[in-house]
């Protein structure tokens, strides 16, 4: 191109482009943004402009755009035109907006979003029309003094709980818990045993009390032993964040050897134990709990988004009165409650034999997805670790790279920076979710430029936001 205009691609762009497809062609203005040929804030010239120029179609350089779009290479800012992105912002982004950026949906298949399938959760409906049935009318009628978990809840709760605990508290969601348990007993400074990967939330939610994650690694049955009692040694751990089966992102599940483990180190030490079940009724993995070893420090959440409906917004902690009290108290002074109408449809749910079939044959559902992809994979020589839950942790030689690959493809996946903690990964990764997949999905296709990504060589050197 040799327009000089403020809109123009370098001079040399054109002539130095070999690979005219959409995948090469984001591969180029990717390698010209990160080397700062294309500084954050220029304006791209029009899709017409590039297709005319580079000799191509405009749907070509549309695709190669979404795929940039897609990484937050560039910026689509309507009729004022597509800018460069600024990849180093003034204010940080959370890790968990990191993780969801912004995009159209003009994508063969979205693998980005960590939710469930919708079509595998149960009817809710039903469930509604079975409590207006067998309920009598001044039972659903709301007041203010009320118990705030439902009696006949808790009773079906404590019957498959872990262990007999003090209290249980029904909040909105299983990250509302973490929140809420962390804003109670932990303090600025405090450092906080966390696993790496790590759910981005709950390094964000620790950000903002100025609290120290300190990662531990994990394989495939959770935290390191010899790495978790290394996280001892300096100041004391005042909680250990951990989720016990089916970890987002890799799968990972504790075995009963692996608690004993981490247990044995736990017994030396007096940190508040907070334990994350995000995955309780789908992950097909038997529950080994941490908490469970110490009742009167540690709290085990439950939630029911994934298996019975994001939209319930509802997960129940367990625990000992001295750590849950403060929760409770302080959530009087908020919304007080979670919703006992929302709580009786889950009550009304978890003792409907149609709606126990529907969870069992979602857990058996996903185990399928995730046993065909990796078969799939492992046909193109990449193999996966084995995992339970909703999402695949899959090994990349560059992030950045296999992202804008796999949007050029019409794949939209998950970056795996925002989950790693330690400053220097042993390798990138993406995270894919199962939620997306479905029959007519084109498994062989899918590996296959999956198989690509992995493979795609790094244009430039990675920054890696923290």
């Amino acid at each position: 191109m040799t327009d000089a205009s403020p809109t123009a691609l370098p001079a040399d762009f054109a002539g130095d482009l070999d690979d005219r497809t959409a995948a090469g062609i984001a591969a180029a203005v990717g390698r010209r943004i990160r080397s700062g040929a294309l500084a954050p804030g220029t304006r791209l010239p029009t899709v017409r402009a590039v297709a005319r120029d580079l000799r191509v179609s405009p749907a070509t350089v549309s695709q190669a755009w979404r795929a940039l779009a897609a990484t937050g290479a560039i910026v689509a800012r309507g009729r004022a035109g597509t800018f460069v992105g600024e990849y180093l912002p003034q204010t940080p982004l959370g890790r968990y907006q990191r993780l969801h950026s912004p995009s159209d949906n003009a994508f063969r298949v979205d693998l980005s979003r960590g939710t469930p399938d919708p079509a595998l959760l149960p009817d809710l409906a039903a469930a509604l029309h079975a409590l207006s049935r067998d309920t009598a009318p001044g039972d659903l009628s709301a007041h203010y003094l009320g118990e705030a978990v439902l009696p006949e809840l808790a009773e079906t709760l404590r019957a498959d709980w872990p262990w007999p605990c003090e209290r249980l508290a029904v909040l909105d969601g299983a990250l509302d818990a973490v929140d809420r348990l962390l804003a109670a007993h932990v303090r600025f400074g405090d450092p906080v045993i966390v696993e790496d990967p790590c759910f981005p939330p709950f390094l964000d939610l620790l950000a903002r009390l100025g609290a120290r994650p300190i990662p531990v690694p994990l394989d495939e049955s959770g935290f390191r032993p010899e790495e978790f009692a290394r996280a001892f040694d300096g100041p004391a751990p005042r909680a250990v964040i951990l989720q016990p089966r089916a970890n987002n992102p890799t799968g990972a599940s504790l075995t009963a050897i692996r608690v004993r483990e981490l247990a044995a180190v736990l017994d030396a030490h007096p940190a508040l134990i907070i334990e994350d079940d995000h995955s309780a009724g789908i992950a097909a993995t038997p529950l080994r709990s941490l908490a469970a070893c110490f009742p009167d420090r540690g709290v085990y959440i439950r939630s029911y988004s994934k298996s019975h409906g994001a939209d319930l917004r509802l997960a129940v902690a367990g625990g000992p009165e001295t750590l849950l009290d403060p929760v409770v108290e302080r959530r009087m002074l908020g919304p007080g409650w979670s919703s006992r109408l929302l709580q009786r449809i889950l009550l009304t749910m978890l003792h409907d034999a149609d709606a126990g079939a529907t969870v069992a044959r979602a857990r058996l559902e996903y185990r399928r997805r995730a046993t065909a992809l990796r078969q799939a994979l492992a046909a193109h020589g990449i193999v996966v670790a084995a995992g339970d839950g909703i999402n695949l942790w899959l090994p990349v030689h560059d992030e950045n790279a296999a992202m804008i690959s796999l949007a050029a493809a019409g794949i939209k996946v998950a970056p795996g920076g925002p989950f790693e903690v330690g400053a220097h990964p042993p390798r990138d990764h993406l995270r894919l979710t199962l939620g997306a997949l479905e029959a007519t999905t084109d498994l062989d296709w899918l590996a296959a430029e999956l198989a690509t990504a992995t493979a795609a060589t790094p244009t430039y050197r990675r920054i890696r936001r923290t």
